[in-house]
């Protein structure tokens, strides 16, 4: 296992990520609520950049006790993140595709120094 140096706590933007490489491999590191997620970036569709698109809250559909349609709203909980190829949307905690929960990007570990960030490959 290699650790591979990221940069500093201070680098990231909320909602955001940063890549680094070994390699052939590409890595999307998120930074969200102080938390890392990092992401082989490689979508399952087509083989496009999975973590270069947009960060956006789920879409969830909003239902009366009566069962009529009240419209959207964002989720306060969940974050997706959308390749910007052709709209895959990945779960930002867990890398699975949201329409089929069975895929997953290949994952890594986050691990923090002090303030700085590394990804273990």
């Amino acid at each position: 296992m290699t650790e591979l140096y990221v940069g500093r706590v201070t680098d990231f933007i909320e909602n955001d990520r940063l890549f680094v490489r070994d390699g052939e491999l590409e890595i999307g590191i998120f930074h969200r609520n102080g938390e890392f997620y990092a992401y082989r970036n490689l979508c399952f569709h087509q083989g496009g950049p999975a973590c270069e698109g947009v960060v956006i809250a789920k879409v969830e559909e909003v239902i009366a006790p009566d069962r009529t349609y009240l419209g959207q709203r964002f989720s306060d909980d969940e974050m997706h993140f959308v390749c910007p190829w052709h709209g895959y949307e990945y779960d930002l905690r867990s890398g699975e595709v949201v329409t089929n929960r069975k895929l997953k990007l290949q994952k890594f570990d986050v691990v923090k120094k002090g303030q700085d960030v590394y990804v273990i490959v």
